[in-house]
C-alpha cells in the first residue's frame, strides 16, 4: 500500500533537512513524499532539492512544487490533491518523524481502517521534552489532540479539506469528520517530534490571545454543532496555559 507524506514549507532553510532526513529513514519504504513550498526567498528548495538523489537512489517518488500560495493548508489541500497514496500523513519542515512513524499507521490502519488517526508526539522545548498522549476521550478535545502525529485516508482528506479559515483549521478538519461519523482511533505511541515555537500564536501568554483563542476554537465547536458548554471548557484549558504555560 502506498503513502504519501506532505510537508509544507515556507522559509525552511534551516530546519527542513531534518525532517527530509526522518522521511528517508523511515523503516516503511512504500512511500512517496511531496513538499509543497510557499514561495520560499531563502534556499528552503536548494535544501530539499539537494536530497533528490537519495530518493531515486531508494526508488521513493520525490516531488517539490514552489509556488506562492494562501498558507499552511492551501498547501496541505494541495499536496492531497497531488497525493496518489491511500494513506497521508503531514510532516512540517520544522518537525521530524520517528523512524518507524509510517510503519505503525500502516498497521493501525491494516487493522482498525480507519479514516483519520493519530498517535503520540514528543513536543520539544527549552524546559525540557513532553509527550502529549493521543486519545479521544468523552469530550471532544485538543488536550489529546496531536496534529503532527496524524493520518489520514486521501479520500477523507478530499472529502473534508482544510477551510483556510484560522490558524486552528486543522482542528476543524478533525472535527468535521468527527462530526460527520467517520471512525478515527488513536495510537499511544511516539509517532513525531514537534518543535514548540515559543512566541507563536498557539502559545502567547497574555489575557488577550487567550481570549482570542478561545473565540476562534468555540467557533469551531459551533460551527459543527456542538454543545455551548464547550465555552466553558475553552477557558479552563486557556486559563491553564495562562498559569502553568
Amino acid at each position: 500500500m502506498l503513502v504519501s507524506i506532505l510537508s509544507v514549507a515556507f522559509n525552511s532553510e534551516a530546519t527542513i533537512a531534518r525532517t527530509i532526513e526522518s522521511v528517508l529513514a523511515q523503516t516503511y519504504q512504500n512511500i512517496e513524499y511531496i513538499i509543497i513550498d510557499g514561495n520560499s526567498k531563502d534556499g528552503t528548495v536548494s535544501v530539499a532539492e539537494s536530497f533528490r538523489p537519495r530518493f531515486e537512489e531508494k526508488h521513493i517518488p520525490y516531488t517539490i512544487i514552489s509556488e506562492p500560495d494562501k498558507g499552511m493548508y492551501d498547501g496541505l489541500n494541495k499536496g492531497a490533491r497531488l497525493a496518489k497514496g491511500e494513506l497521508v500523513g503531514q510532516i512540517n519542515t520544522d518537525d521530524w518523524y520517528e523512524p518507524d512513524a509510517v510503519e505503525t499507521m500502516v498497521k493501525l490502519y491494516k487493522s482498525e481502517h480507519y479514516d483519520a488517526a493519530w498517535g503520540s508526539i514528543r513536543i520539544k522545548k527549552k524546559s525540557g521534552d513532553m509527550i502529549k498522549h493521543a486519545k479521544v476521550g468523552k469530550l471532544w478535545t485538543t488536550t489529546h489532540w496531536c496534529h503532527p502525529g496524524m493520518f489520514s485516508k486521501r479520500e477523507t482528506l478530499l472529502e473534508f479539506p482544510y477551510a483556510l479559515e484560522t490558524m486552528y483549521d486543522d482542528f476543524d478538519y478533525i472535527t468535521a469528520v468527527h462530526k460527520a461519523g467517520k471512525k478515527i482511533v488513536t495510537i499511544d505511541r511516539v509517532i513525531s517530534n514537534f518543535t514548540f515555537g515559543e512566541g507563536g500564536q498557539s502559545t502567547k501568554k497574555s489575557f488577550a490571545e487567550a481570549k482570542k483563542r478561545v473565540r476562534v476554537t468555540y467557533g469551531i465547536y459551533r460551527k459543527h454543532g456542538m454543545s455551548r458548554l464547550y465555552w466553558l471548557h475553552r477557558w479552563l484549558v486557556e486559563g491553564f496555559k495562562l498559569i502553568v504555560g
